[in-house]
């Protein structure tokens, strides 16, 4: 008999980026989610202000999408793409190609998440230069302060310090440079020019939600045209309406060499992921006969494609980057009166649907890193969900927003904000007491 006494423990989920004291809470058990709404597990029902991870472009339980997942489960189950092809793969592909520009792009390879992707867009930089008998090209240039997913490429392109020294990331062949500095973009280029492989942008900063400047785009263009380097841009997050087109890069005066989608890709349904490759990157691997060396079990399935398919028809049907870009100027009008109405919200960035407020203490300097998981908990008990962001939080809603949801998205960041600040103030007149 085993006499050993149990005690109680955390639940057997293990959440991603979650402390352990934060673990196993109902109230951020999500159990539905429906429009713009998710219910927890506490049977709160909070508005959505991030769209999921900035998946659902079009909101939760989109009937059409729904329905062409649940048929391509029916009818082919699982069907890959590793030593095979299969007819939804090639529809996605097919129409993917036709909303990026056919004239530009040729091919596309799938893969199952942001991350993954950015490992397959080093492999593919790499090899084309291989190909084009360059093979010292192996180092990809990312931007400080960039987001490109945790796998281990990723993790190591990933320009914010999220630990890659502690779990060992290898990024002997990864540089980083400033963003919108065309400075530090140049000298690296005099020094290491001919051995760039790739430089990877997001067109909006995702950790800060920063555009990169128009000025900073054209010398990144020159720059390839001078240098050689594959461009990619990275629109995990900036893709499918969240800026204004369905891609950011559409509005480049150059487009980039590869494309990364994820996210709005299947309106948050699937682990999907794309990277669209430009006819000239296509061709170099045709003429050579030359095999690329990648594969994931998940990649380009029926159900994920399907919903790709599904996706793009919906985002017409419902003209969603218009609504997004009407969203938008609402925001712009909104941001700025809450910048200069609240003392302590002193600026915002971002672009289209991708913001970020950022916030102050009482004598203008940042508001503590430490403090923004406590401020993105006291906007839930407000009624909203949001994400932490640099010194203030993220804002992502839905393409689909109403006016009304936008007004009480504001409303609770701004009842949140000033519940936060009540409770840190109470223990200091505590104290003082």
């Amino acid at each position: 008999m085993n006499d050993t006494v149990k005690t109680p423990g955390p639940h057997p989920l293990w959440p991603n980026l979650t402390a352990p004291q934060d673990q196993g809470r109902d109230d951020t058990c999500a159990v539905s989610a429906h429009g713009v709404r998710v219910r927890f597990a506490d049977g709160r029902e909070l508005l959505d202000g991030s769209s999921g991870l900035w998946n659902t472009n079009i909101g939760y339980g989109n009937e059409a999408i729904a329905d062409a997942a649940a048929e391509a489960l029916r009818e082919a189950s699982y069907l890959s793409v590793f030593r095979y092809e299969n007819v939804y793969a090639r529809r996605a592909a097919e129409a993917l190609v036709e909303a990026a520009g056919p004239d530009h792009y040729g091919r596309v390879l799938f893969s199952t998440s942001g991350g993954a992707a950015n490992d397959l867009v080093m492999k593919v930089a790499r090899h084309y230069h291989a190909l084009r008998e360059e093979p010292r090209r192996k180092v990809v240039v990312g931007l400080r302060g960039s987001y490109h997913g945790l796998t281990f490429g990723s993790f190591a392109l990933t320009g914010d310090d999220l630990g890659q020294q502690l779990y060992g990331v290898d990024q002997r062949f990864v540089r980083h440079v400033a963003p919108n500095d065309p400075a530090e973009l140049n000298t690296l280029m005099a020094r290491q020019g001919a051995q760039i492989a790739a430089v990877v942008v997001e067109p909006v900063l995702g950790s800060g939600a920063v555009p990169l400047t128009e000025e900073y785009l054209a010398e990144l263009l020159r720059l390839r045209r001078e240098h050689g380097f594959l461009l990619v841009a990275d629109e995990v997050a900036t893709g499918f309406g969240r800026t204004g087109s369905l891609f950011a890069s559409q509005q480049w005066a150059e487009q980039p060499d590869l494309l990364v989608s994820s996210k709005g890709l299947t309106n948050g349904t699937s682990a999907a992921a794309v990277v669209l490759a430009s006819h000239q990157v296509a061709q170099a691997f045709t003429d050579a006969g030359a095999m690329l060396t990648h594969g994931e079990t998940q990649a380009g399935t029926p159900v994920t494609c399907a919903a790709i398919t599904a996706t793009l028809d919906e985002m017409r049907r419902l003209d969603a980057v218009a609504l997004g870009r009407r969203l938008a100027e609402r925001l712009d009008t909104e941001l700025d009166a809450l910048v200069a109405g609240h003392p302590r919200v002193a600026a915002t960035t971002g672009l289209g649907c991708f913001r970020s407020v950022r916030l102050c203490d009482p004598d203008g300097t940042p508001f503590p890193q430490d403090q923004v998981h406590a401020l993105v908990r006291a906007i839930r008990d407000a009624g909203a969900i949001v994400h932490p962001g640099v010194h203030g939080i993220q804002l992502f809603p839905a393409l689909t927003y109403t006016d009304a949801e936008l007004t009480e998205l504001l409303a609770a960041v701004t009842a949140g904000l000033d519940l936060h600040l009540a409770r840190t103030a109470a223990p200091a007149a505590e104290a003082l007491a």
